[in-house]
């Protein structure tokens, strides 16, 4: 295989053409849907750009210049009230710089590292990643291509590519410390099936608090880390109600289904006979009919850490890797009664 080294020269349709021994307008009619070229050229120049790399650069066949202004954008779980108002933030942020966000939606079925490869065919000045956690080989390549990625609350991908963090660990002694400060001794933790990285955290470090202190934690996992996960989730809540007085839901969407599904399914009333703390804030927790005690993750300043490490590593790319971490705090509101 070739040895691209360190370099940051981006490898272009020329280097195919050469390794494969073909001419450069046969790498170009490889690439382009519906041109006529024989099969065994199409293999020799596929093969020539997977051991090089190349992607087609699919901007530059309309646009002469180098590098774009387009930064990509990679999410999930959109319908979350939390990432929606990330997204706002960050595409608002982007325009402010000069630059132009293109989203990409990463649900659970996509693979991300081929979101980031087709972002990668556009030339574009960055990628931020807030869905999950992008593959060491696609980062590493982002990195030899001389494009900076951001990755945000997400486990190190192996790569040195910077990351922003919230401090889930922090956030989750919060929630332990405020529910035993309100007189809860019997805990619960609700938690979806499948977590994140951070999302994992945060219970872990609930779970690891009590642990610390003395107190039993029910884990209960369940559906996805949704309202109607929430909902579904309050059944077992209900039938496990005895062993429960406190309960931290690892995130808001899934706090709001919870406090419906006890309050108007199962006749429990909060926080009388139970009660709940949530984390982020998103702003449904503030509506008067949830008035959710939360843990803050503050948005803002997660997506001023993003775009700050991002513009830092456009204007030096060889800075050493970053890894910026945004602090949390405690709401408190009607659903605890500290």
């Amino acid at each position: 295989m070739a040895d691209r080294g360190s370099s940051k020269k981006q490898v272009n349709s020329f280097d195919v053409a050469r390794l494969a021994g073909v001419s450069r307008s046969a790498v170009s009619r490889t690439f382009t849907d519906g041109a006529s070229v024989s099969e065994e050229t199409r293999e020799k120049v596929t093969r020539a750009a997977t051991e090089l790399g190349y992607r087609v650069n699919v901007l530059a066949r309309s646009l002469h210049k180098q590098k774009s202004d387009l930064v990509g954008v990679v999410a999930a779980d959109l319908d979350n009230p939390f990432r929606g108002e990330q997204i706002d933030l960050l595409s608002q942020g982007l325009l402010e710089m000069g630059l132009r966000p293109i989203l990409l939606r990463g649900d659970p079925s996509t693979d991300v590292a081929d979101l980031i490869g087709s972002l990668l065919q556009y030339s574009v000045a960055g990628v931020i990643v807030t869905s999950d956690t992008p593959p060491e080989e696609i980062c590493r390549e982002c990195l030899e291509n001389g494009v900076p990625l951001v990755v945000v609350n997400k486990r190190d991908p192996g790569a040195p590519v910077d990351r922003v963090v919230t401090d889930f660990e922090a956030g989750g002694r919060l929630a332990f410390d405020h529910l035993i400060s309100c007189g809860c001794r019997k805990l619960a933790v609700v938690t979806p099936e499948r977590s994140s990285y951070s999302v994992n955290g945060r219970a872990l470090a609930f779970e690891q608090a009590a642990n610390d202190a003395g107190f039993p934690v029910v884990r209960i996992a369940w559906g996805a880390q949704s309202y109607d996960g929430g909902l579904a989730a309050s059944a077992y809540v209900n039938r496990v109600k005895s062993e429960i007085d406190g309960v931290f839901c690892t995130a808001d969407y899934l706090a709001l289904g919870v406090l419906d599904g006890l309050r108007h399914e199962h006749g429990i009333r909060v926080p009388e006979d139970m009660q709940v703390i949530g984390y982020d804030d998103i702003v449904q927790a503030s509506w008067k009919s949830y008035d959710l005690t939360t843990i803050v993750q503050s948005r803002k300043d997660l997506c001023d850490i993003t775009l700050n490490l991002l513009m830092q590593r456009l204007v030096d790319p060889d800075l050493p890797q970053q890894i910026e971490v945004s602090g949390v705090s405690l709401r408190q509101r009607k659903t605890t009664t500290g």
